[in-house]
C-alpha cells in the first residue's frame, strides 16, 4: 500500500509540472525554445577567485538542487558540473512578474542565473541574482536518496540520476578522464604514438576470451568483435612504427561480477627493440606518475587499506610465489601426472585438456592472488598458458612474461613478444588442437598475423593494461560499475509490442509489483516433468533442514569456473553467509542481487574451488520434451519476506 501511494504521489507530481510547462507556453515563457546562455563561471571558479570577483556580475547555470522561499526573498542551490552555488533572490531584484514565476520552479530545474557575488551575514559565498532564466523544465521530480541493495540497480540503470543525485559519483568520471588525459602525457613523453585498430574482425586473438559474433551484411561475412588489440598493434611494429598504442573498447562474451564487464576499456602498447624488463620500469614508473597527478601522492588508500606506489615494485617468479605459499616447488614437478596428483592432492579443480602449466596457473591463482596486496610483478609463467609470448633462454618451459598485482588483483599483462613466426605457428596449431577439444577461449591461427611476422619483426615488449581497474585503484571505487558510465545490464523491458499485448497481464500482476508471473504468459507445452519420487523419507530426517528466506546482498562469477556464482546472503544472523551454487548457465550476478532466495542453512560447509560454502540455494529444475537440455529456476519468493525467515 505505500509504495502504492507513492506512485500515485509521484504521478501527481508529474502531473502538476507539466501543467507548469503549458502554463509557461500559454504566457510565451516556453523554456524549451531558449538555445544558450551565455555562462561565464563555474561555482568552483567564483569560490576560488571570490576576492577578485566580490562585487562583480557573473553569469552561471545549473540544477536546482534546494530551494527556500521566504516571502520576498528566497534561497536556492544551483549545482553545475564543479559544484554548488548558493543564490539569494528577491522580489525587488527580479520583478514582481518574474518571481513569482521563479516561485513555481521546481528542484530539477535547469536554471540561468545573472548576478553580483557576495558574501552572506553567515559567511557564505553566493551569488545575488539580477535574472533567473528557466532553462529547461524538469518534468519528472528527483528521488530523495540513493541507497540500498535496490538503489544500487538503479543508479546504474539511470546514470544520469546518480551523477545529478552523488557528486561523488561525478568526482569518480571526472577523473577517470583526468587518469586517460594523464596516460597519453605519460606516453607521449616517451615518444609512443596513439593509433586505432579495427573493432570487427575475422579471428579475435590475442586473448584467452570467448567473443561475441556479428555479420556484415555488405560482405556476407561472419565477424567478431574485438577480445583483444595485440594483434593488429604488432602488425604495425612490423611496419616500423617502434612505439605504437591504442586506448578502446574490447568485448569478451564472459560474465559480469565486480571486476568484469563484457565491454570493457584496453590500452596496449608496443615498444620495439626492448623486453618484459623495459615494460616493468615502464609500468612502474607510470603508476607513480598517474598517481602522482591524479591523487596527489604515491600513497594511496584502497578500500581502508594503504598501498604506497612510491617504493620499488617486488618482482616474483610465479615458481616462487607457489612455492613461499605452499611448499610445492613446481621447478621439480616434470610431468602432468605428478601435476595433476598434486592438485588432486589440494583439491585444485581443473579440466581435463588442462596441462602442466594450467595447473601451476591454477594453483598460483588459489593460494597466491590476494595475498598481493602491495604492488608486485609474478613472472615468468608457463609457457603453456602464454601463446604470444617469447620463452625463456633459461628455461624453455617459461616465458619472459609478467603480470602486476595490486591489492589481489590483476591490473596488467605483459611480455618480451614472440617473433620467431615458425615457433608461433606450432603454438597457434595447440591452440587450435584446444579449440576442436571444446576450449571456447582458445586462440585460432591467424595467417595474416603470421605473413607479417614472417616479414620481419624486431625484438619487442608489449603490455595491457585494463583501464577500468586502474581507475577503481586510483578513485578508491569497489567495483568495475562504479568506473562504467553505463555498465552492461540485463534488459528490465520487454518490446513495446510486447508491452501493449500484455497490457492486461501487467495490470493483473501489478497487486503483486510485477514479481509473479501469471501462469498465461508461459508455455508449458514443451516442459518435461520427471516422476516424483517413490521412495519416502522419515518425518524426523526431514525437519532436520532448516530452510530460510535469504537476500542476495551480492553476487559474482567465480574465478576460473564457468559454472559458479558466489552469492554473499544476508540469513537474518547478522553474519554474512557465503553460498556457491552452479547456475551460471542460467543466471548472470547482477540480476540475481537484491532477490530473497530459499537456502537450506544447516548444511555442513562445503570446499569448491577453495571457497567454503555454506548451505544449498533451492532450485526448480526441468527437463524439455524430446531432450536432454534442462531448465533451472531459483526459488523467488517475495522481498516482503524478512532475511531468516523459517520456512514450515
Amino acid at each position: 500500500m505505500e509504495e502504492q501511494n507513492k506512485k500515485q504521489d509521484t504521478n501527481q507530481l508529474r502531473k502538476v509540472r507539466r501543467e507548469k510547462v503549458a502554463m509557461l507556453r500559454e504566457m510565451g515563457r516556453d523554456p524549451f525554445v531558449i538555445t544558450k546562455f551565455d555562462q561565464t563561471h563555474h561555482s568552483v571558479d567564483i569560490r576560488e577567485h571570490f576576492e577578485e570577483l566580490e562585487g562583480k556580475e557573473v553569469k552561471i547555470a545549473g540544477r536546482m538542487m534546494f530551494k527556500r522561499v521566504m516571502g520576498k526573498a528566497s534561497f536556492a542551490n544551483i549545482r553545475d558540473l564543479k559544484g554548488d552555488m548558493q543564490i539569494y533572490v528577491t522580489r525587488d531584484d527580479l520583478g514582481q512578474e518574474d518571481y513569482a514565476l521563479f516561485k513555481k520552479y521546481d528542484v530539477g530545474d535547469i536554471l540561468g542565473v545573472v548576478g553580483v557575488v557576495f558574501r552572506t551575514r553567515m559567511g557564505e559565498i553566493s551569488v545575488h541574482a539580477s535574472q533567473v532564466t528557466l532553462l529547461s523544465k524538469s518534468l519528472q521530480p528527483l528521488p530523495e536518496k540513493f541507497h540500498g541493495l535496490t538503489d544500487t540497480d538503479t543508479r546504474y540503470r539511470q546514470r544520469y540520476v546518480d551523477l545529478i543525485m552523488n557528486p561523488e559519483v561525478k568526482d569518480t568520471f571526472v577523473k577517470r578522464s583526468q587518469i586517460i588525459k594523464e596516460i597519453r602525457n605519460f606516453l607521449d613523453g616517451r615518444d609512443f604514438m596513439e593509433v586505432e585498430t579495427p573493432m570487427l574482425v575475422s579471428n579475435a586473438g590475442g586473448a584467452a576470451a570467448r567473443p561475441f559474433e556479428s555479420h556484415y551484411n555488405a560482405l556476407d561475412e561472419d565477424v567478431k568483435l574485438r577480445i583483444s588489440l595485440e594483434l593488429y598493434l604488432k602488425r604495425l611494429i612490423v611496419g616500423g612504427m617502434e612505439r605504437v598504442y591504442e586506448i578502446g573498447r574490447v568485448f569478451r562474451n564472459e560474465g559480469v561480477d565486480t571486476r568484469h564487464n563484457p565491454e570493457f576499456t584496453l590500452m596496449e602498447l608496443y615498444q620495439a627493440y626492448t623486453d618484459y624488463n623495459g615494460m616493468m620500469e615502464l609500468t612502474e614508473s607510470m603508476f607513480r606518475y598517474l598517481a602522482e597527478k591524479v591523487c596527489g601522492s604515491t600513497r594511496i588508500t584502497y578500500q581502508g587499506t594503504e598501498i604506497d606506489l612510491g617504493k620499488p615494485f617486488c618482482r616474483l617468479t610465479m615458481i616462487d610465489a607457489i612455492r613461499e605459499k605452499t611448499g610445492i616447488d613446481f621447478d621439480q614437478v616434470k610431468t602432468l601426472e605428478e601435476a595433476r596428483k598434486l592438485a588432486d592432492e589440494h583439491h585444485i579443480a581443473y579440466e581435463p585438456h588442462h596441462k602442466r602449466g594450467d595447473i601451476i596457473n591454477l594453483f598460483f591463482e588459489e593460494n597466491c592472488e590476494e595475498s598481493l596486496i602491495q604492488p608486485t610483478f609474478i613472472m615468468d609463467h608457463p609457457v603453456e598458458i602464454s601463446p604470444l609470448t617469447k620463452k625463456s633462454t633459461k628455461d624453455p618451459s617459461k616465458v619472459e612474461r609478467f603480470e602486476l598485482y595490486i591489492y589481489g588483483r590483476e591490473m596488467c599483462n605483459a611480455y618480451s613478444e614472440l617473433n620467431d613466426p615458425i615457433d608461433q605457428r606450432e603454438r597457434f596449431a595447440e591452440q587450435d588442437a584446444l579449440a576442436a577439444a571444446g576450449d571456447e577461449e582458445a586462440n585460432h591461427t591467424d595467417e595474416d598475423f603470421l605473413n607479417a611476422m614472417e616479414i620481419g619483426m624486431p625484438p619487442t615488449g608489449g603490455i595491457g593494461y585494463g583501464i577500468d581497474r586502474l581507475v577503481m585503484l586510483l578513485t578508491d571505487s569497489p567495483a568495475i560499475r562504479d568506473v562504467l558510465l553505463f555498465p552492461t545490464l540485463k534488459s528490465d523491458r520487454r518490446d513495446n509490442t510486447q508491452v501493449h499485448k500484455d497490457k492486461k497481464n501487467d495490470e493483473a500482476a501489478s497487486d503483486n509489483n510485477g514479481f509473479f508471473t501469471p501462469n498465461n504468459r508461459i508455455d508449458f507445452s514443451n516442459v518435461k516433468i520427471e516422476p516424483l519420487f517413490e521412495e519416502e523419507v522419515d518425518f524426523d530426517t526431514f525437519s532436520k533442514s532448516d530452510f530460510r528466506a535469504v537476500k542476495v546482498k551480492a553476487c559474482e562469477a567465480v574465478a576460473k569456473s564457468k559454472k559458479l556464482l558466489q552469492f554473499t546472503l544476508d540469513d537474518g544472523t547478522g553474519t554474512d553467509r557465503t553460498i556457491l551454487s552452479g547456475i551460471h548457465a542460467y543466471y548472470e550476478p547482477e540480476e540475481l542481487v537484491g532477490k530473497t532466495l530459499i537456502a537450506i542453512t544447516n548444511l555442513p560447509p562445503r570446499a569448491m574451488m577453495g571457497i567454503e560454502s555454506c548451505g544449498m540455494l533451492l532450485s526448480a529444475v526441468n527437463n524439455k520434451k524430446d531432450s536432454d537440455e534442462e531448465e533451472l529456476h531459483l526459488l523467488m519468493v517475495d522481498n516482503h519476506i524478512p532475511a531468516g525467515a523459517k520456512l514450515y
